[in-house]
C-alpha cells in the first residue's frame, strides 16, 4: 500500500478584517498564532513584544529589516509602519501589543526607552530557557477574561522586559537615522508620560488640547509638551493624530464607510487634514490603502539565506 506524503505546512497570510489591534490603542491585545505575511505595512499605537516559539519571521520595519528566530524576544514601537514580509513554514509566535501607559511603567534606561520609541528594535541575544513556558502562561492569563490574571501577567511581562537591558541584546536602528540625538527624558518623568498617554487614549476622538492633557496629568502644559517630545520623539499633536490614524486604519480595513465618515469618526476635523495625515504615515491615500490592504501579497521564493 502506498503511503500518503505528509502535507507541507503552508504559510499564512494576514487577514486585515480580522485584525483587532488598530482600533483600540489603549488596550492590551494578544496574538498567539502563526504570523501572517502582510500585503501592506500597518501601524498601531502600542509597543509590540514578539516571542518566537519556533521558526522565523521577517519584518520590514520603518528604516530597517529584522528577522526574529526561535527563542528570540523582540520589542519595537508599533506606531511606525511595519510589515511581516516572510516567515518560515510552521512558524509560531506570540505578539503582545502593550499600550504606552504600561510601556512607561518599565524601568528601562531613559536612553533605551527613547531609542525604541524613535524606531529601534531591541532583540535579546541571551535567550532565557523559561521564556517559552512564561509566554504561554501569560498568553493564557491575558486572554482569560479574568482582570486579576491579566494584571498579574502584565506585571510579570514588564519584569521580563526590564531584564533585557542587563543581558546581551541587539539594537537594530533605522538606517540613516540616529535615534540617540537630543536629550532623553529622565526616568522620573515617565510617570507623567503614563498619565498623558492614558488621557489621550481615552479622548483622542474628541477635540482635545495640551491644556486639557496637562490638567489631567497635573503638570504645566509647556512641561507636558516638552517631556512628551523628549521621551517619545513625537509632539502631543502627532501622538493624537497617530491614535486617530490607527482607528481610521481599522475602519478602512473592515468597514465600507466613505472616507469622509472615516475621517470624522476617527477625530479629524476635516477631510483635507485626514488625507494629509494619512498620506504622511502610509505614503498613499486612504482609498488606495483600503484597496491595497484587501489584496493578498504574492509569496516570493525563500532560501536559507533569508534567515541567516
Amino acid at each position: 500500500m502506498k503511503l500518503q506524503e505528509s502535507k507541507k505546512p503552508a504559510k499564512r497570510f494576514w487577514e486585515p478584517k480580522k485584525s483587532s489591534v488598530e482600533a483600540v490603542p489603549n488596550s492590551l491585545v494578544v496574538a498567539h498564532e502563526q504570523p501572517g505575511i502582510m500585503c501592506q505595512a500597518h501601524w498601531h499605537a502600542q509597543v509590540e513584544i514578539n516571542y518566537v516559539f519556533r521558526g522565523a519571521v521577517e519584518y520590514q520595519m520603518c528604516g530597517h529589516r529584522a528577522v526574529f528566530r526561535e527563542g528570540d524576544l523582540a520589542v519595537f514601537w508599533g506606531g511606525l509602519p511595519h510589515q511581516v514580509v516572510d516567515t518560515e513554514e510552521d512558524t509560531w509566535f506570540i505578539a503582545i501589543h502593550l499600550p504606552l501607559v504600561h510601556f512607561f511603567r518599565l524601568r528601562l534606561s531613559a536612553e533605551l526607552t527613547r531609542k525604541i520609541t524613535h524606531g529601534a528594535t531591541v532583540v535579546t541575544a541571551a535567550p532565557d530557557g523559561s521564556d517559552a513556558a512564561s509566554f504561554n502562561r501569560w498568553s493564557d492569563y491575558m486572554r482569560s477574561g479574568d482582570p486579576a490574571k491579566c494584571d498579574h501577567a502584565v506585571e510579570e511581562l514588564l519584569l521580563r522586559i526590564d531584564r533585557i537591558q542587563f543581558d546581551r541584546f541587539q539594537l537594530l536602528e533605522p538606517v540613516g537615522k540616529s535615534s540617540s540625538h537630543g536629550e532623553p527624558a529622565d526616568q522620573l518623568s515617565f510617570g507623567n508620560i503614563a498619565s498623558i498617554c492614558a488621557y489621550i487614549a481615552e479622548n483622542f476622538r474628541q477635540d482635545i488640547d495640551s491644556a486639557a492633557i496637562a490638567s489631567f496629568a497635573d503638570i504645566h502644559p509647556k512641561y507636558a509638551m516638552s517631556v512628551f517630545k523628549k521621551s517619545t520623539g513625537m509632539t502631543l499633536s502627532e501622538y493624537i493624530n497617530l491614535l486617530r490614524l490607527s482607528y481610521a486604519q481599522a475602519m478602512l480595513m473592515k468597514d465600507e464607510d466613505n472616507v469622509l465618515r472615516v475621517a470624522m469618526e476617527s477625530g479629524f476635523g476635516s477631510l483635507s487634514a485626514f488625507n494629509a495625515a494619512f498620506r504622511k504615515i502610509a505614503g498613499m491615500s486612504p482609498s488606495d490603502f483600503r484597496r491595497d490592504m484587501r489584496g493578498r501579497p504574492a509569496p516570493r521564493p525563500v532560501t536559507a539565506a533569508d534567515f541567516n
